[in-house]
This record gives C-alpha cells, structure tokens and sequence, in this order.
C-alpha cells in the first residue's frame, strides 16, 4: 500500500540501510545499579532511554516504546514516556506499543492518549479482535500507522492465533488477507506484527500480505530465529522493522551503558541488512 507512513519507513531503511527497531522496554531490575532504580525508578528510566536513543538514533528506522513498561509508574511514568517520545530527534519512525482497541467511542479516547499527547509518535500496535469499526478513529490520524497483532512471539500465540478455520487456514493467516484488504479498498496504514520466532508464520503473512510492513519483534531474548526471520519478511521486497530490545538494552550495565548498546545496535543494523532477502 503506497501511504505515506510507507514511504517515509522505506526512504528512511534505504538512506540508513537499517531494519533495526530498538524496543525502548526498561525494566527496572536490568537498569544498571549506578543509576539507583531502587532509590529513583522514574528518573533512572528516564535518563537510561534518552542515554539510548542518543547514542543509537543514527542507526535505526524506528524506536517501539512497550507503554506497559512507563505506565507502570504512575503519572510519572506516563509523564517520562510523553518527553522521551518527544526527544526522539527527527528521522527515526515511534512507534507505540500500546496494544490497544475497543469499542469505537472508547477507541477514540485511546488515540487522543496516544497521538493528540504524543505527535510525534507515528504509529501504535492495536488488537483486532474487535474488527474493524473499532480500530476507526485510529484511521482519522491519517499519517499515522496501525500494526495490528497477527501471529505474536510468545508461546501462547499457539491458543487461538494458530486455530485452524473452516477449510484449514490458520487464524492468523486470515486475518492478515483481511488486513490486507482492508488497507488495500481503503488506503489504510496497516501494518502487522508478526514474531520472529515463527519463519512459517512471517512467509504464510508475507503471502497474504505482500506489501504491509511487518513488524517483526522476538530476536534475542524470545529465540527468534534472526536470518530465516529476516529472509521470510523481506520476500519479494516486502517492508520490515525487526525489532530488538533486550539484547541492546542490557548490553552493558557499567556507566558505558550508552556505548555498549550503540555497539550492539551497530552489529545488528549490519547483521539484519546482510540477510534481506535477494
């Protein structure tokens, strides 16, 4: 789908020849000591994401913030990630990950949360369970883009994502050939997130959905499996943001924090272009 969330994802991947997305998740018993998260949560998390993002910006196309990990503390929490999310520089794509949708009314509440709060995030990750009508007034961000759940990373995906429906089709697979319709008939920024630790999953998602961008979390720490993950996504040229989180941030916990992650982050922007699919 030619939108202009796309367009700006792929100019960007190509000036900067990066998939990487850093997933911006700081739990609090893996920040290092020396900041006090014990003594100053808030503030620890707040220093330790911008140390990141100003020594990894240059090097991705998006940073993801999981909003689970600051809304956790509070007002305050909430507070730290609306001025992180603003500090982002320009250039990298943010993208919230709130997982959210309900009915519409509700739905519409939830994006002035994100988008009227956060402007300069440029997309969030939703649930489609409820279907289409409430994920609307999302679509009234026009520049914005939407990353519904498709086959996720965790092992309980298997329950109902992987349910086999009339005619053996998983339910994922359905539902990314709706999604792709609906972007198709309506010139919606629709993109799905599909974990890296399924490669069959991201090629069945590919088929039905060749040219939505792929949000691809699960390398590192979840097991994802990086260059068949990466081969599968990127099939007939389509577009992908592979996300990493805990294998950069918790790459160094001494005061060099900054300069491990950024070394880290460095090898897998280089790693993750050498294994786009020819």
């Amino acid at each position: 789908m030619d939108t202009g969330f796309l367009r700006r994802l792929q100019t960007l991947q190509q000036e900067r020849r990066s998939l990487l997305c850093i997933g911006l998740d700081p739990d609090p018993e893996h920040l290092p000591a020396f900041l006090e998260p014990d003594r100053h949560p808030v503030e620890a998390l707040r220093w330790f994401v911008g140390e990141l993002i100003e020594a990894t910006h240059e090097l991705v196309c998006a940073f993801k913030f999981n909003t689970a990990f600051y809304e956790a503390h509070g007002p305050a929490g909430w507070a730290a990630l609306e001025r992180l999310v603003s500090s982002v520089p320009p250039g990298p794509l943010v993208i919230l990950d709130a997982k959210r949708a309900d009915i519409a009314h509700t739905t519409r509440f939830y994006a002035r949360a994100l988008f009227d709060r956060m402007p300069r995030a440029d997309a969030l990750t939703a649930s489609p369970y409820m279907g289409l009508e409430a994920l609307e007034p999302f679509f009234a961000y026009a520049e914005r883009a939407v990353f519904l759940l498709c086959r996720t990373s965790n092992p309980g995906a298997r329950d109902l994502q992987e349910r086999r429906l009339e005619g053996g089709r998983p339910l994922f697979q359905e539902l990314a050939s709706l999604a792709h319709s609906w972007a198709r008939d309506r010139h919606l920024a629709l993109g799905l997130v599909v974990g890296a630790t399924s490669p069959e999953a991201i090629r069945l998602v590919r088929q039905e959905a060749p040219d939505l961008p792929l949000l691809i979390p699960g390398i590192g720490a979840q097991g994802g499996m990086l260059e068949e993950a990466v081969r599968a996504g990127t099939e007939n040229k389509g577009p992908v943001l592979i996300t990493v989180s805990r294998a950069i941030l918790q790459a160094g916990s001494g005061p060099d924090f900054a300069d491990r992650a950024r070394e880290a982050a460095e090898r897998f922007r280089a790693v993750l272009w050498q294994h786009r699919a020819p």
